[in-house]
């Protein structure tokens, strides 16, 4: 094991004990700095590192303990081994208590203070092998800021990683919600764009009389309101990235002008007479099916050829519930930090619920769920009382059924029912839809619900 321990200030005030000390220590090959006082050990610890301090507890002036107590108020790591020769059990205890890593009495035995020096040195290589591994699990659960474990999660990590650092367009779907803002800045962190602009436009939240300024800017006068010239948002992300949202929601007239944008790599600001160049890569992500669009003539086929070069699907949540626990660790820390509580995690109940819930809303309503949750919370951990309802009673607990009560098909009416109660949820009682999802006709729907009582959610 190569040494952890290389430096070491030795704090003592007997000069012909510091002599004998530092040449048992320098035998052992380690660098040996002393001050006679706690006073001037503190103004050095100011001026260089060390890997350990090696202190005496009774000298002149400041004590050991009372530099102890200076070094924690300073936030200092550096680990303090003591040493006395007037020392007592409840010495040792007190110096413990004050932060020293260990207590060795004086005159050390031969070769006492190394051997003490080698078992900090184990506990030191534990703690960072704690630390890296601690580290690699989080690696392994996310990318980025996305958080994710689970096979699909991780083949969409690996498609990150090849596309990254090509200037290749990419089309990124799934559901609202799944988190593909984070995938397309990931693209661009992960790329050698990442020390230029990464700017984001959601193409159904602008006007589209707005759109085409805000795509490519304007020339002073092309408009009423147009009182100067304007850089639109590709000539922002010159050099770096353009995420498009919603690029399903882009009127059939920018559709053309984005196109001419991809394939020439220039832009013409409206009002203005002559182009200009970008170098601009574009991800666009979509919640809607475009390849239906193109068959039902809202977007065209050309654009979304060009757009669809590399597709990243993101999969719903429903479809990765080993996420889900990492999640849910992921947004009570980030809730913590933003509000200040104090939660450590979710009972077992609570977290049984939460692997149950269909998760419409997917990422993002997690998300919200937690940080509700959070805020409820009574205790250090979120319990099945501080979910909302919809989701605590997505299923009932598992009960323990007498011999007499084993019925598959009383088992599967229970799962049956859940599931048309989720689909009637998630559809907002479209029962034709909620049939599609079930894959069953729309007359079997009908009669299940009228068998089973169940109530239609009122459409918004």
């Amino acid at each position: 094991m190569s040494n952890l321990i290389r430096r070491i200030l030795l704090v003592e005030d007997d000069e012909q004990y510091a002599v004998m000390v530092g040449k048992q220590l320098a035998s052992a090959e380690f660098e040996v700095t002393r001050a006679a006082t706690a006073a001037e050990a503190l103004k050095i610890l100011e001026e260089r590192e060390f890997e350990l301090i090696l202190s005496d507890i009774l000298m002149p002036g400041m004590s050991g303990l009372d530099m102890l107590d200076r070094l924690n108020d300073r936030g200092t790591t550096t680990p303090v081994i003591v040493m006395s020769a007037f020392g007592s059990l409840e010495t040792a205890i007190q110096a413990i208590k004050r932060g020293a890593y260990d207590y060795v009495p004086k005159p050390a035995m031969r070769d006492e203070l190394v051997l003490a020096i080698r078992k900090l040195e184990e506990r030191e290589a534990l703690r960072r092998r704690i630390v890296w591994l601690e580290e690699r699990i989080k690696r392994e659960e996310s990318f980025g800021e996305i958080v994710g474990r689970s096979e699909k999660m991780k083949e969409v990590y690996s498609l990150i990683t090849k596309v990254a650092p090509f200037r290749t367009t990419v089309l990124i779907s799934g559901e609202s919600g799944t988190g593909k803002e984070l995938v397309a800045r990931a693209l661009h962190t992960s790329s050698p764009r990442k020390s230029a602009a990464f700017t984001a436009l959601n193409c159904g939240a602008i006007p589209e009389h707005l759109l085409e300024s805000e795509l490519f800017g304007h020339v002073r006068g092309a408009f009423t309101d147009a009182h100067a010239d304007r850089r639109g948002l590709f000539e922002e992300a010159h050099g770096g990235t353009l995420f498009l949202d919603e690029i399903g929601e882009l009127p059939l007239a920018l559709q053309v002008k984005l196109l001419r944008a991809l394939q020439d790599g220039e832009i013409r600001r409206v009002g203005a007479s002559k182009p200009t160049a970008v170098d601009v890569r574009v991800v666009a992500a979509t919640a809607r099916d475009l390849q239906a669009e193109v068959i039902a003539g809202r977007f065209r086929e050309d654009l979304f050829y060009r757009l669809n070069v590399v597709q990243v699907r993101l999969p719903p949540l429903r479809e990765r519930l080993a996420d889900i626990e990492p999640l849910v660790s992921h947004f009570i820390a980030k809730t913590n930090k933003r509000l200040g509580t104090g939660i450590k995690g979710v009972d077992q109940r609570a977290m049984k619920a939460l692997m149950t819930w269909s998760w419409p809303g997917n990422v993002r309503e997690l998300e919200n769920v937690v940080e509700r949750a959070t805020v409820l919370a009574e205790g250090e951990l979120i319990t099945w009382e501080n979910l909302p309802d919809l989701v605590a009673t997505s299923r009932p607990e598992p009960v323990v059924r007498d011999a007499a009560d084993l019925s598959i098909k009383k088992a599967v009416r229970e799962l049956e029912e859940n599931y048309i109660r989720q689909a009637l949820l998630k559809t907002s009682g479209n029962r034709t839809r909620a049939a599609q999802i079930l894959e069953i006709s729309h007359r079997a729907l009908l009669y299940k619900i009228r068998d089973y009582g169940i109530s239609i959610p009122p459409t918004p």
